[in-house]
């Protein structure tokens, strides 16, 4: 098929622009009627989702919950400065749930967190935007997709570049057939870095409470490290760069294939520049690999992931800032999606120029969760699921820890997407769950 001019071209982004913009007609609210909404986990990102509920303008924010007591204090102060409302704060998230009964739950942990407060939430009456990935394993997942439907409560992931304009636009070049039939799709995020140095365990700080903090992980010592932005490279609290990055990458392909998920999955990696993982009870490093290759084999085509944190070069940059994206690759040309870059497609006639559409983010952060959280509050109003439903956060989430778990037994794996097993391998299909630490309890089977 022939690409569209660029005229047609831009005509069609406007449009698609538009779209994202509609549904905020549909969710006018008097303020009197405004959703209660509650933010548990009121970190950085937590505090970028709050902020984007209070200038919706339809959610009054009543309640904050973290374990560390200073970061609870440095969000309240931001959502005072942004409206009247000054929420509580609480240290347990059960207790807020049971005390505030919010319309709205937010859910901005860390990772090992997101399952039990997800369906608790949900149990408790709330609607719930819950971060992505939306668990550490998988059965998890299943667990939460199960919570969700049985009160019948929306379930939001923060996979938000499924309302950012150029990836709508981009996925609708890619569907209509104009790269051609895709064979293979290259998934890849490259930054720089290089040997990591080990830090020494500390007592943590008094306003954090490390025993909750942990919760159903394991209970590691202390360290800077960890908290407050390191946990995604800790294997024991989240699945490293492919669990974190990887799954916005892994979402965009599962969206634009009918596929439900990869049939067999090969990975490789490891720390040979980060050097040795150290756990000793005195230092620690992280233990997440600092480069990774992995081949997700479909029905039609494959897929693979990459992501290297170290040897940060201009050669493979599709922006000044960054090596990140997808590049489709058809017949009719390779199309890469991108995230501050847009997308771009080359053609395989280099007789055609490229195609290009400018990426449209919000700041602060180069995202676009005011789109999505636009979507929730409709799918709330209306009965509908959401544009990032938790049965697609958790396909997502899955196919980026089928990578990690790959990693862990260092042997291929066969998937079995409807039964969400692992094809006849007993000790990988165990590493579908893990075992909680008390007092907490593993959510599947619920």
């Amino acid at each position: 098929m022939t690409p569209p001019n660029r005229r047609e071209f831009l005509k069609s982004s406007m449009a698609t622009a538009s779209l994202v913009a509609a549904p905020a007609i549909r969710t006018t609210r008097k303020t009197s009627e405004a959703y209660s909404t509650a933010l548990i986990g009121a970190g950085w990102w937590g505090t970028n989702i709050v902020r984007e509920a209070i200038r919706s303008g339809h959610c009054k924010v009543t309640a904050i919950c973290d374990v560390d007591r200073k970061q609870a204090e440095i969000c309240r102060d931001e959502i005072v400065k942004l409206g009247r409302d000054e929420p509580k704060i609480y240290r347990d998230y059960k207790e807020l749930l049971d005390q505030q009964k919010p319309e709205i739950a937010i859910v901005a942990t860390p990772d090992h967190w997101h399952p039990l407060i997800t369906i608790d939430a949900v149990k408790a009456g709330a609607h719930v935007y819950v971060e992505k990935p939306i668990g550490h394993t998988i059965n998890e997942g299943r667990a939460m997709v199960q919570a969700a439907r049985q009160t019948n409560k929306v379930v939001q992931v923060g996979t938000h570049r499924r309302v950012s304009p150029h990836n709508m636009e981009g996925m609708k070049f890619l569907k209509s057939g104009k790269a051609g039939k895709i064979g293979m799709v290259r998934a890849f995020v490259h930054y720089g870095g290089g040997p990591e140095e080990p830090e020494a365990n500390q007592a943590p700080p008094e306003t954090l409470d490390w025993n909750l903090w942990c919760g159903p992980g394991p209970l590691r010592p202390f360290n800077p490290k960890i908290h407050p932005k390191g946990f995604r490279n800790f294997l024991d609290y989240a699945n490293g760069t492919l669990g974190d990055w990887g799954i916005h990458w892994m979402d965009q392909i599962l969206w634009w294939t009918d596929e439900l998920a990869p049939r067999k999955v090969f990975t490789s990696g490891g720390r040979p520049i980060a050097g040795p993982a150290l756990n000793d009870g005195n230092r620690q490093t992280s233990d997440a690999p600092d480069h990774q290759v992995t081949t997700f084999e479909f029905e039609g085509f494959t897929a693979t992931w990459e992501h290297r944190k170290f040897a940060g070069n201009s050669a493979e940059k599709t922006h000044p800032d960054q090596a990140v994206g997808c590049y489709f690759y058809g017949t009719e040309g390779t199309f890469h999606m991108g995230w501050l870059d847009g997308w771009t497609f080359y053609p395989a006639d280099p007789k055609k120029a490229p195609l290009h559409m400018d990426a449209q983010l919000n700041l602060p952060d180069d995202q676009n969760i005011a789109g999505l959280w636009v979507d929730f509050l409709d799918a709330i109003k209306t009965g509908r699921r959401s544009v990032c439903d938790i049965e697609i956060g958790h396909r997502s989430t899955t196919m980026a820890l089928l990578g990690m778990l790959a990693l862990k037994v260092d042997r291929a794996v066969s998937w079995d997407a409807t039964k969400q097993q692992i094809i006849d391998d007993p000790n990988a299909n165990a590493l579908l769950s893990r075992e909680y630490r008390g007092p907490w309890t593993y959510p599947w089977p619920a």
